[in-house]
This record gives C-alpha cells, sequence and structure tokens, in this order.
C-alpha cells in the first residue's frame, strides 16, 4: 500500500498575496493534487519575499505531517523571483532529476522553460517541487511529476524495499 500523500500548495507571487490578481495557478494545483488521491493539508500564498518564503518552507518541513510541497510561481529571471533560493536554503538533498524532467518536457512546448529556474529537493521527509506561476505550466508541469510521486512518497517513508517485476 502507498504512502497516503500530505501535500500543501504555495503560491509564490506578489500580485497575488497583495489581491491584485487571484490564485488561478495554486487552484489549479489543488486540483491536480486532490485529483491524483493526495490529501491537501493546507494551501498558502505568499509574497515573493525571500526570508518569509524560506521561513515558511522550513516550518512546513518541521511539522512532520505533511511529505510533499508544491510550489507555484517566483521561479523565472524577475528581480523579485526568489522561490529557488529559498528552497535551496532549506533543503538537505536536492533531487535534479525532477526539475530537469520537467524543463524537458516543457522545452517542448515553449522554449521560455529554457529560463525556468525551479528545483526540487528533499527537508527531512519532504519533497519540495517548485513550478512555474502560470496555470498552463502548473497542469504541463504537473503531468511531468505524477507517475512518480507515490514512489517517492513512499520512500521518504522509508519504504525502500525492492520488489521482483
Amino acid at each position: 500500500m502507498s504512502t497516503q500523500i500530505r501535500a500543501v500548495v504555495i503560491t509564490v507571487s506578489d500580485a497575488c498575496a497583495s489581491g491584485h490578481r487571484a490564485d488561478s495557478s495554486g487552484q489549479a494545483l489543488v486540483e491536480l493534487l486532490s485529483e491524483s488521491g493526495a490529501e491537501i493539508a493546507e494551501k498558502r500564498i505568499l509574497s515573493d519575499d525571500l526570508a518569509p518564503l524560506e521561513r515558511t518552507l522550513r516550518e512546513i518541513c518541521d511539522r512532520g505531517d505533511v511529505n510533499l510541497v508544491v510550489t507555484t510561481g517566483g521561479t523565472g529571471l524577475g528581480p523579485r523571483d526568489n522561490t529557488p533560493e529559498a528552497t535551496l536554503r532549506v533543503i538537505e538533498r536536492e533531487v535534479p532529476g525532477v526539475a530537469e524532467a520537467i524543463r524537458a518536457e516543457s522545452l517542448k512546448l515553449t522554449p521560455m522553460a529554457m529560463i525556468s529556474r525551479g528545483v526540487c529537493g528533499v527537508c527531512g521527509g519532504t519533497l519540495i517541487v517548485n513550478l512555474p506561476g502560470s496555470p498552463k505550466a502548473v497542469k504541463e508541469s504537473f503531468a511531468v511529476i505524477k507517475p512518480v510521486l507515490a514512489h517517492a512518497a513512499d520512500l521518504l517513508a522509508g519504504k525502500t524495499q525492492h520488489t521482483s517485476n
């Protein structure tokens, strides 16, 4: 039996945090995770400020009841795009294949994928994945990671026995 995924969705956007734009990317992510069987423990909207984002990621990982954090937004080249930096300050081990796979698949759809700086890594028993900020990019990126989330949750829970297939 697979480990239940308990996820927190974090939208990183000054415009959404200030109420100037609806959080359609975060909502899309909540729907995609829910449809895939994940339990949504929490959804937050934060500004692009580095320190509060880093602090929030650390607090969520330290809680012990969440095994997945997916961020949307803050992965571009804008001067306030800090999501990868906050994630790198929190994670203990990077999982580069996830971010590489997202960029590789996204490049088939848009050359803009080259400038996405999203990262992925592990903090304690929690996988953190950075996705771009548009609803379209969230849907495309989630399709890439969805097949590995259950296995990642199992591995983080210590279920490392291999079966003979």
